[in-house]
């Protein structure tokens, strides 16, 4: 492990030769010696130290408080004074370059070896949490809602861009301010304020929507009428620190269509939100953690690869998530596999969790030989969802929520609850709570498009019939049975398959080496581009690369040998991969393309590319996923 680099900066020559010396003694590397301020800002810019030992008189010019400001604003690294003098105004100044440590002379070794070891140490931490920070602020500002979350005492801490818009106010100005200051709320008929939702969630510890006929009045005093949740944020311990809120603008909507409020959408990121960061900071910490090791630490080689393959698991869990995210929001590409009924209950069985809470029992039941089914996993993903979110709102005071699977023969002579169900083998998945259950006539109405038996602002209607629609497409039926204080029990058949397991890409290995061919890769992102390209360089490619559409046409025009293979990214400026493969194929006649793209799926369709007609890569994806894709559409007849 390489040794702590530092820089003294002390005008006293002897004193410094006296500190290079201890520190050496102690196993520090010393990297430099600064006699002055403006010597200390040149050197600690030129040498970039793990940490400067910076004594606050350096006799004339600037004094050492001053070089630290100006060091402090060009480049993070850690700062310890070391001074004689410790009186209340160079206390004050010293603590505005926000040091690491203050230690006063004259001082013993081990007062050096603490203030450099917890320094350290705290630098660390701290770009550690800052980058954890960054990837959070990411993840909800792709959030399509105004995001807000308070401390404990419902003091704001974070606004997401969407929250600033629509608010009026931006973040360096809310952070620090109580909730009431920057998120004024008023009943819409009453015209009286309204009770913050986050002093509610505060109070009782538990999810809290605001009336469907609020309006949120901005900083200009523009008004619009909002949706909005507030969910508390919990520790590791379970205590509260702090709760956020999720609001959107619903003018448009209201105007369009009543019944097409989401309230439950809202309600269901809400609970999520805090969950989602509690998760990506775990995934984070592995990362980041892992990866430090790997850079500062000459571990054996057998060590390393472990450390690698945590690395690799975390980016895989923190893809799982986004995916689960996008699957609840329908933002994600359909594709029918063949698929075993249990792995999707097992895998949405943590997000059910969730949005039913803790006072709903979870029981998952499977049978041990359940047939395959073809369907699209995402789908039924959203179907055990809906379902599971009816099933909490109908056991408002707690209940049993089981999801069983099991085979099931269908014959003429057996009872299948009035459904118009073929005899054949088939796969059951039975969904029963024991909530509040349904009349004859609520029963007779369930799967209706925009029928429901919640009040404005707390349903859409769509749910049961989103279900209804995604088990026909999967050539299935469905069916349901409901008693008024005993429950309700949804059946879903399934035909059964004898095809085998769909396998992902990344499980199985394909002949994936060259045949002599040449691929065009398109990827606006650098990074991403030279990973791609080292890939398909290790299976034998020539690759020819391109930043955007706009070089990579140039590229194609200029090279007078076959390309075989067009892969781009599908969302880039200037010109879209879906423009740059229409201009080329009139230019490069037999061209093969293979588009890519991170983007949900809405903004994959506006680009006109759906998953039947074109060949597909959703990011992220691994090595062996794209050489086998790569292959794919290569090989294709």
């Amino acid at each position: 492990m390489n040794p702590i680099r530092i820089l003294i900066v002390e005008d006293e020559k002897i004193i410094a030769k006296g500190i290079e010396k201890r520190l050496k003694s102690m196993g520090y590397a010393v990297v430099g010696l600064a006699g002055n301020g403006l010597e200390a800002i040149h050197l600690a810019v030129e040498l970039r130290p793990d940490m400067i030992f910076m004594d606050i008189s350096l006799g004339d010019g600037i004094d050492g408080i001053e070089a630290a400001e100006t060091i402090r604003n060009q480049i993070d690294v850690p700062i310890v004074f070391l001074t004689a003098f410790s009186d209340d105004a160079t206390l004050q100044r010293a603590k505005l370059t926000e040091p690491f440590g203050y230690v006063l002379k004259p001082y013993e070794d081990k007062d050096l070896q603490t203030a450099i070891e917890i320094g350290v140490y705290r630098h660390k931490m701290g770009m550690r949490l800052r980058e954890n920070e960054r990837w959070l602020a990411a993840t909800l500002s792709s959030i399509g809602d105004g995001v807000i979350a308070t401390d404990e005492r419902g003091h704001v801490r974070y606004l997401n861009a969407q929250a600033e818009k629509l608010t009026g106010w931006n973040s360096a100005n809310a952070v620090g301010k109580t909730i009431e200051e920057i998120f004024q709320i008023i009943g819409e008929q009453s015209r009286q304020l309204v009770k913050s939702p986050i002093h509610s969630a505060l109070e009782t510890g538990e999810s809290v929507l605001l009336a469907p006929d609020t309006i949120l009045i901005d900083r200009d005093g523009v008004e619009r009428p909002i949706d909005d949740s507030a969910a508390p944020i919990r520790n590791e311990h379970g205590h509260i620190e702090g709760v956020v809120l999720v609001f959107r603008d619903i003018s448009d909507r209201r105007r369009l269509e009543e019944h097409l409020r989401q309230a439950q959408k809202m309600e269901a990121i809400g609970r999520l939100a805090g969950g989602i960061a509690h998760d990506f900071n775990n995934i984070m910490t592995i990362i980041t953690g892992f990866s430090e090791l790997l850079l500062v630490d000459g571990q054996p080689l057998a060590v390393r690869n472990e450390w690698t393959r945590h690395i690799h698991e975390a980016g895989k869990r923190a893809a799982g998530l986004t995916q689960q995210i996008m699957a609840f929001s329908r933002k994600q590409m359909l594709v029918p596999s063949v698929l075993n009924l249990n792995g999707i209950v097992r895998d949405m069985s943590e997000m059910v969790r969730r949005l039913i809470g803790e006072h709903v029992e979870l029981i998952c039941e499977g049978s041990a030989d359940l047939g395959m089914v073809k369907a699209d996993p995402t789908q039924l993903g959203q179907v055990i969802l809906n379902l599971a979110v009816n099933a909490r709102d109908a056991m408002p005071k707690g209940g049993q929520l089981t999801i069983r699977t099991e085979n099931i023969v269908f014959d003429l002579e057996t009872p299948i609850h009035n459904l118009s169900v073929k005899p054949g083998r088939y796969v059951m998945m039975t969904i029963e709570d024991t909530g509040c259950g349904m009349s004859e006539a609520v029963l007779a109405k369930a799967f209706e498009p925009f029928f429901t038996t919640k009040g404005i602002g707390e349903g859409t209607g769509l749910g049961l019939a989103t279900v209804f629609g995604v088990v026909k497409q999967s050539g299935g039926q469905i069916g349901i049975t409901s008693k008024v204080d005993k429950g309700t029990t949804f059946r879903i058949y399934l035909p059964r398959v004898d095809e085998p397991l769909t396998v992902e890409a990344s499980e199985v290995f394909h002949a994936t080496v060259a045949r002599n061919e040449t691929i065009l890769l398109v990827e606006d992102e650098e990074i991403v581009r030279q990973m791609i390209k080292t890939i398909l360089l290790r299976h034998g490619y020539t690759v020819l690369e391109a930043a955007n559409g706009v070089q990579g046409l140039a590229i194609a025009a200029a090279h007078t040998q076959a390309i075989h293979l067009l892969m781009t990214d599908l969302v880039m400026p200037q010109l879209s991969g879906r423009d740059l493969a229409d201009q080329l194929m009139l230019i490069k006649p037999g061209l093969r393309v293979l588009f890519m793209s991170g983007y949900t799926e809405d903004v994959i369709v506006h680009q006109g590319v759906t998953s039947a007609t074109i060949d597909f890569l959703p990011k992220p994806f691994n090595l062996m996923t794209l050489a086998n894709k790569v292959r794919q559409v290569l090989d294709r007849e």
